[in-house]
């Protein structure tokens, strides 16, 4: 999964996704609400492990504007605060789970596992008239089959995963070949060309856009 990790315990929050990188889960940190709030917007995640006692912005806050801005993404917050009220704050707000610190690092993962269940199980994506069976294996848009490569399809997931949202350069190459690999951004481009000829045939809606000095993104356009 992809998993931001927002906390400004440096040391917890190196001990916390060691932990979930070795379970083979790609983690960004964040140490402060404001950055944390730019990387949700920019990337797509799988789930926001969110503290709520934050430099700059508030876990509550940035759970707050994430929810204003439609960001649908599960939010697990983690807070020294067990109150009640603190907890009522925090789901009131848009999480969807509260765990109080300290706590034990299998019970994080079992309430990751849990809030992500169903994101995960999902496998087919409609994007206006572009559709993606990711069991089967196929790709089709306005009822004409395309076929594509492994890497073309793992890109063009990436994008239907995100609905909508721009992905930046680099988390997409990290999502298909790895944060290890060392992939030059000249390899990217040469597959989102290719992936557009497939996906973008002439005489359709353009779908496929980039968003200079950012990344890319699905949106609908003229013709």
């Amino acid at each position: 999964m992809r998993i931001l990790l927002v906390d400004d315990d440096r040391e917890l929050a190196g001990y916390v996704c060691r932990g979930l990188e070795e379970e083979g889960n790609s983690v960004t940190i964040s140490a402060d609400g404001a950055e944390a709030l730019r990387c949700a917007r920019r990337s797509p995640f799988d789930v926001i492990v969110l503290d709520v006692m934050l430099p700059v912005v508030d876990g509550i806050q940035v759970t707050r504007r994430l929810r204003a801005e439609r960001v649908t993404t599960p939010i697990v917050l983690l807070t020294a605060r067990d109150a009640p009220q603190d907890v009522v704050r925090g789901l009131d707000a848009g999480a969807d789970d509260y765990l109080t610190k300290p706590f034990s690092f299998e019970v994080l993962l079992a309430r990751i596992r849990a809030r992500t269940r169903h994101t995960n199980a999902q496998s087919r994506f409609q994007y206006a008239d572009l559709s993606a069976d990711f069991d089967a294996y196929e790709v089709s848009r306005a009822g004409r089959r395309i076929d594509l490569t492994k890497t073309e399809f793992a890109i063009l997931g990436c994008l239907l995963k995100a609905r909508g949202r721009v992905i930046a350069r680099q988390h997409l190459m990290e999502q298909v070949w790895g944060p290890d690999r060392d992939i030059v951004d000249n390899h990217l481009d040469v597959f989102m060309r290719l992936l557009r000829t497939k996906i973008d045939a002439p005489g359709q809606r353009r779908l496929i856009h980039t968003v200079r000095g950012v990344g890319y993104c699905l949106r609908e356009d003229e013709r």
